[in-house]
């Protein structure tokens, strides 16, 4: 087991090294990938092409708000856990994700943390970190609004550094305040080719109204993603960023979503998906909903881990 794996949420000491001024280095960035609407659509349309569209999921972190900086979870069975991920994640010639669950470029994207006492509370799922402007602000929006807040991170003055928080359909989510874009490593490679969270993805019965939640409690903006079932057309949504671009999707639980738990799915790209698909077999989890794409290959999976947390695998 990875002692950088096994410590604390490496997520809450990242968010809590882009919060100290006097430490802005490389470790300290996470990331949220900038998506187009056709790799957004990828994750939930099955009338295109899903092989291309994931491979369309090339983004670099942007600090805005409604950008994702990275994404945590506390989970009981760290061992296994950690076990489980690091075979997972780490297939392909040239994998995306090292053993000790850091990225490629050795930055720490997603952070799996032991289920100790101070966690216990918390559910069970994979929390994307979210920049806004205020987190106080922002985390008082979301009780206002039929969420609850279940941690919330001071300094010594009193002020909000950062926050878990529940929407109303018990979706888990932290909110932190934008990154400073000097935190923001540089790197020559290709976004394409980083580990990275490729997509985020909410998949619930009342879209409108959970995206009026995230637009009033994030500041996202709303850009509709027209959809198909059989004879009749709906809308899902893509969630966009200050900057203008998608950041995440609130998406229907019916047609390609149909089945899909109310958790934000997190995508995360791997070298060899088939690959990556058996070992999840093999190590005790669960392939929950695959996509293939026009040439029979796989393009995106949801997978369930040994511990009944859920996310999404996609090629990359």
């Amino acid at each position: 087991m990875s002692t950088r794996a096994s410590g604390n949420l490496t997520g809450r000491r990242l968010i809590e090294k882009v919060l100290d001024p006097a430490s802005r280095s490389v470790a300290s960035i996470a990331k949220r990938p900038r998506l187009r609407s056709s790799a957004h659509e990828s994750s939930r349309a099955a009338q295109r092409d899903a092989k291309n569209q994931v491979a369309n999921m090339s983004q670099s972190p942007v600090p805005c708000v409604g950008g994702i900086l990275s994404a945590d979870i506390a989970v009981p069975e760290h061992e296994r856990e950690v076990h489980f991920y690091s075979r997972v994640l780490t297939t392909g010639e040239n994998p995306f994700w090292r053993e000790d669950l850091m990225n490629n470029q050795g930055a720490p994207i997603i952070g799996l943390g032991a289920r100790v006492a101070e966690y216990e509370h918390l559910p069970l799922q994979w929390m994307p970190h979210i920049q806004v402007a205020d987190v106080a602000a922002s985390a008082k929006r979301a009780v206002e609004l039929g969420g609850s807040e279940l941690m919330h991170g001071k300094d010594d003055d009193g002020n909000s550094q950062w926050a878990v928080l529940l929407d109303p359909n018990g979706a888990a989510f932290g909110i932190i305040p934008v990154v400073p874009a000097e935190a923001i490593p540089a790197s020559d490679v290709p976004a394409d080719r980083t580990g990275r969270i490729a997509w985020l993805d909410l998949t619930v019965p009342e879209a409108s109204t959970t995206r009026d939640f995230y637009a009033q409690v994030v500041d996202w903006s709303v850009e509709e993603v027209e959809m198909g079932e059989a004879s009749e057309r709906y809308a899902d949504y893509n969630m966009l960023g200050d900057d203008g671009d998608p950041a995440a999707g609130v998406c229907h639980a019916r047609g390609v979503n149909e089945g899909l738990p109310p958790t934000w799915m997190i995508y995360l790209p791997v070298g060899d998906l088939a690959e990556s698909l058996r070992r999840v077999a093999d190590e005790g989890g669960e392939v929950i909903k695959a996509t293939r794409g026009s040439d029979g290959e796989y393009a995106s999976a949801v997978i369930q881990d040994p511990v009944g947390a859920h996310l999404a695998l996609a090629q990359g």
